[in-house]
């Protein structure tokens, strides 16, 4: 009985590392620019000259770090700075002051505001890199523990907790662009009955292989598995109608039996099978997110109750 070592986090979740990103906001073109030449080589920039076009390109750019001038004419940084705390979005994103005023309240002020730090102009080249590749560097530690508390220790994949992220997001995306959306609920069949009959560590070895090949069945980078609870698996596919997701079930279901993992203990074959439960549908058709993963579920527990190893995708009756 062969099955894969202990995974490492899947690529659909930690594939790379991505160049970084810092919005400067400063009105004058000549301070904006200089700023931008002398970080380029840490970073990849963008530049608004406005505290308004700033706010816009935060959430346009999604920054890690935004370099924000103090004194700007109609909004100035410290404005600016109280705007992007408020928004969810943007709230997360660590602001450093830039000001040529010697006034130490001021300072004083944007720090106490939460800013991450304050640079003074005419500033030292040395002191500007460092200081942006110090708070790039504590953005890229902050994304990737954000990223590790996603993952399910055990497989590698995406956990529920990501997926409870990632579900409404597309599901809102879906609506306002008239996009189908596909869930396929996944459940290893007779999986309490393997770990009982081979052990943990062997059912652990399971789920991790599962887990893979799923996950190995997905090709787009939008796609996602996740290890909903247990022995379940949900994948989230945007963009994808009822006839492709069902190709996705079916090739998912054609690679777990390729694996013939042995399973002397199941009730539908003597390897172990999923059984499946395919949900696909567009805004019009349903009200909420949750109305799809209650129809994935519900055709799940049919396939389930009508002999596992098989793929439900239409309403009962």
């Amino acid at each position: 009985m062969a099955f894969a070592n202990l995974p490492s986090p899947h690529p659909h979740l930690l594939s790379h590392t991505p160049t970084q990103k810092v919005l400067v906001i400063d009105d004058v073109d000549m301070n904006a620019t200089l700023i931008a030449s002398v970080i380029r080589s840490l970073c990849e920039v963008q530049i608004a000259h406005s505290g308004e076009e700033g706010l816009r390109l935060a959430l346009q750019y999604n920054p890690d770090l935004i370099l924000l001038d103090v004194m700007m004419p109609s909004m100035d940084g410290f404005e600016v700075f109280q705007q992007l705390k408020k928004d969810s979005r943007t709230a997360h994103i660590s602001v450093i002051f830039l000001t040529a005023l010697s006034d130490p309240s001021s300072e004083e002020l944007g720090l106490n505001l939460g800013a991450a730090d304050f640079i003074a102009k005419p500033f030292r080249t040395p002191v500007l890199l460092a200081r942006v590749r110090n708070h790039l560097e504590l953005a890229r530690q902050r994304r990737m523990l954000e990223r590790m508390s996603h993952i399910d220790g055990l497989t590698g994949i995406a956990n529920r907790r990501y997926f409870n992220v990632a579900l409404p997001r597309e599901f809102s995306r879906m609506q306002r662009h008239n996009l189908p959306l596909a869930l396929l609920m996944i459940d290893v069949d007779d999986f309490k009955a393997f770990n009982d009959h081979y052990g943990h560590l062997k059912g652990d070895e399971c789920l991790q292989t599962v887990a893979q090949t799923i996950a190995e069945s997905l090709h787009r980078a939008a796609d996602m598995v996740a290890r909903y609870g247990g022995e379940e698996f949900v994948c989230l596919l945007p963009e994808t109608d009822w006839e492709g997701a069902i190709k996705v079930a079916q090739d998912i279901q054609h690679r777990i039996t390729r694996l013939q993992l042995q399973n002397d203990k199941a009730q539908a074959a003597d390897i172990l099978t999923v059984s499946i439960g395919v949900a696909a549908a567009r805004a019009s058709e349903i009200h909420s997110c949750q109305d799809l993963l209650a129809m994935a579920d519900e055709r799940l527990y049919r396939a389930k109750n009508s002999g596992r190893n098989r793929i439900v995708a239409t309403n009962a009756g």
